[in-house]
């Protein structure tokens, strides 16, 4: 589903990512981790090019773009359609009800019918859990309320790939449940995954694979049970011990 090689990004003289290359098949669920700094949300903007990555190439699903090369601008808008993104900050529309902005996307960029998006969107929102919220506006939900109305803004666009940018990091801890619980949903129903997060727990009982990064490189990659209790790599065991996620 995902392709990834020797992908670089370069801000001016600073080298954010050092030649990424990875490889996600359907279905699966790639948790990211690494302290702040490592290149993590770049990785995820170069993968539906938010951020164009300096080199390396992209491939999503049928979608494959090479930027070490000048990269054809009118691939990327199809780039962008295999993945639904889900960031830090909700990013709604304040004017718009719950339901507006789920349907927000499929009416105004991919042109389908708004009776029938109406329907597909209420019954996203019902899945989230927010079948009771679908005409309150952003300043009337909660927090958790309002990532899940981004999560369902996302899916609306018929994705290959959701990806997670952090996404119950700008949450009270107790609203954190709400959004995982969703995002596990998804996982059970095979929707293909990467998420950057600090949600150990989450990592260890719904990754596929974790895959740590530090300074712009993957320094070590494999199944949560390796990652967690039985790491190669020195750098993953100081980092897992500070957040005192080891058993």
């Amino acid at each position: 589903m995902i392709q990834v090689r020797d992908l670089h990004k370069q801000f001016h003289s600073l080298q954010v990512l050092k030649g990424i290359s990875l490889t996600v098949e359907k279905g699966k669920v790639v948790v990211v981790i690494g302290p702040s700094g490592s290149g993590k949300t770049t990785l995820l903007r170069c993968l539906n090019a938010l951020e164009v990555p300096t080199s390396g190439t992209v491939q999503i699903g049928d979608v494959k773009l090479d930027f070490s090369q000048k990269p054809d601008r009118s691939r990327i808008p199809l780039l962008r359609r295999q993945t639904g993104m889900v960031f830090q900050s909700y990013n709604l529309f304040p004017h718009m009800t719950a339901l507006q902005n789920v349907m927000e996307g499929p009416v105004t960029v991919k042109k389908e019918d708004p009776r029938k998006v109406q329907l597909k969107a209420s019954a996203i929102l019902a899945k989230v859990g927010l079948a009771d919220k679908v005409d309150h506006y952003p300043a009337q939900l909660s927090g958790g309320q309002q990532q899940r109305v981004g999560i369902a803004r996302a899916l609306a666009m018929d994705p290959q790939v959701m990806l997670f940018d952090e996404p119950t990091s700008a949450l009270d801890p107790e609203l954190v449940g709400e959004v995982l619980k969703v995002m596990k949903e998804l996982a059970q129903e095979g929707m293909t995954m990467i998420v950057v997060t600090h949600e150990m727990s989450f990592a260890r009982d719904v990754a596929d694979e974790v895959i740590f990064m530090d300074q712009g490189v993957i320094v070590e990659q494999g199944p949560p049970e390796q990652i967690f209790r039985q790491s190669r790599e020195e750098r993953t065991r100081q980092f897992l011990q500070h957040l005192q996620v080891r058993d």
